[in-house]
């Protein structure tokens, strides 16, 4: 047969000459790409509900929409089974044929991509809330630092990647605290629209990225369930963290006009910093003057003697 889904004929399972015992089937490419769809069409619509918006309020679309973007050439990689090495398994379990072998399918352009999603995710949520420039920063790196060690924790075959599985964890009970405890001043200070908007999303999120390491444990660490049940797994976390968080997210801040936040973007019309309006530039043009004329000078008063 010469149709269907042939990533895997197209892509084998071999790189640098090594190939890989425990790995994806048709199945979990066939769900990749169905999820690969779904970031995208994510994308599209919140690109086109943007632009029902005045354009200096879109500043959240444009981040949201690049979210999904990277999300969709992840999930892209991994459907056409790429982005991956083989890492032997730290436990080996000739008794179950699924996840039977010497090495396993590692795919580090999950976490390439994690590193750009998650910082991203969340500098959305902190700048709905106008959180000084030093809490956010700490957020983003927070935030980066547990893709990173996912992935460092993934490439390593002895029982020390659970060392960085433990940072991971505690990064995350960090999060926890600068993503939902810190920011609810700042967000109750804004009114209370903008505080429950906070406080649904921001706990949803910290929620889902506590399932990520349930995840990895059984899949990557310990090596309990097969790729495909992995692609199945995250592919189902992956769609809850970013078309519904967005979804859910938009719908909070429709009503919310940016400015409160202080992030009006410019529009096409807005002068530049120190200039006056085009409008105003051109009344002030068609003004008329007092100033005398220097060709035609108005004739000297005679003073009767």
């Amino acid at each position: 047969m010469t149709g269907g889904n042939r990533a895997l004929h197209t892509n084998p399972f071999v790189v640098n000459n090594r190939t890989v015992d425990i790995h994806i089937t048709t199945r979990g490419s066939d769900w990749y790409w169905a999820v690969m769809s779904i970031m995208g069409t994510t994308m599209l619509v919140i690109l086109g509900t943007a632009f029902l918006r005045p354009a200096r309020n879109r500043i959240f679309y444009y981040i949201l929409a690049a979210i999904a973007f990277v999300a969709m050439i992840e999930h892209y990689s991994m459907a056409a089974n790429l982005g991956w090495v083989p890492i032997d398994v730290e436990f080996r379990r000739p008794s179950i044929h699924i996840v039977a072998g010497r090495n396993r399918q590692i795919w580090w352009v999950r976490y390439c991509c994690w590193f750009v999603i998650w910082p991203l995710i969340s500098l959305v949520i902190m700048l709905s809330v106008v959180a000084p420039v030093v809490h956010t920063l700490w957020l983003v790196f927070l935030t980066a630092v547990m893709a990173v060690m996912a992935l460092v924790g993934a490439v390593v075959r002895s029982d020390y990647k659970w060392g960085y599985y433990g940072f991971w964890v505690w990064t995350w009970l960090l999060v926890g605290y600068s993503l939902i405890w810190a920011p609810r001043r700042y967000a109750s200070a804004l009114g209370r629209d903008i505080q429950r908007a906070h406080l649904i999303t921001s706990s949803w999120v910290w929620f889902l990225w506590m399932i990520y390491p349930i995840c990895w444990g059984i899949s990557e660490g310990g090596n309990t369930i097969p790729p495909d049940s992995e692609f199945i797994f995250y592919g189902i976390l992956d769609c809850c963290l970013i078309p519904i968080t967005s979804a859910a997210f938009l719908l909070f801040h429709r009503s919310i006009d940016p400015e409160r936040l202080g992030l009006r973007m410019r529009s096409y019309d807005d002068p530049l910093p120190g200039q006056l309006h085009p409008a105003a530039r051109a009344e002030e043009k068609m003004a008329p003057t007092n100033s005398p004329d220097p060709v035609n000078p108005p004739p000297m008063a005679v003073s009767e003697t």
